[in-house]
């Protein structure tokens, strides 16, 4: 069975963790670094030019989205670690994320987001230590595999297994620009959400 991913339209936007609605669902997470690419992967996963907001400027997303995806939530949790904005902008969206989590959601799947051109940073490694450490099942989507030659890529990707502790596979190279890596994204989201 597949997701008809056609179908996606965007819920609702909330600025608080006290604003979420309850779980009924099967939930997929997308989270990463503010300029990682994670609305351009969104786009390209869900087959849609704008359905998530895509901005040259990162750290763009300020609220948790939630997307309805044939029944089965996907949710996009504002960028961490972007500088740019006020540290109180900085504190709400860290107060965001981790009030997301600390309820009793249905985590089917967490997609954390890791920019392929770049090491390992502080916070993608927290954010990874994080879901093993709360039993969360997660796949990483290394990202922007356009920019980068085959080679380099997989140099790249056997260098940020190891900084990151994950097995190669649990990651996953992916490209929005070329649709890199999207069948099998699709494929861990379906064994995530429809088993």
């Amino acid at each position: 069975m597949a997701l008809s991913y056609e179908l996606a339209r965007f819920e609702a936007a909330y600025g608080t963790a006290s604003q979420l609605p309850p779980s009924t669902t099967a939930e997929v997470v997308f989270c990463g670094r503010s300029n990682v690419g994670k609305s351009s992967l969104l786009n390209k996963l869900l087959g849609r030019k704008a359905l998530a907001r895509v901005s040259s400027q990162p750290g763009k997303t300020a609220n948790i989205n939630f997307f309805n995806v044939d029944g089965v939530r996907f949710i996009d949790l504002p960028g961490y670690g972007f500088a740019k904005v006020s540290k109180t902008e900085r504190s709400r969206w860290a107060d965001l994320i981790s009030g997301y989590f600390d309820q009793n959601r249905s985590f089917n799947l967490v997609i954390s987001l890791v920019d392929i051109r770049i090491d390992a940073q502080e916070l993608d490694m927290h954010m990874i230590d994080f879901l093993k450490d709360a039993a969360i099942p997660f796949v990483v989507a290394f990202t922007k595999a356009d920019k980068l030659t085959r080679a380099k890529a997989q140099a790249n990707v056997s260098k940020l297994t190891k900084a990151l502790h994950i097995e190669p596979e649990q990651a996953i190279i992916t490209s929005a620009e070329k649709g890199t890596g999207i069948p099998q994204l699709r494929r861990r989201i379906e064994a995530a959400v429809l088993s």
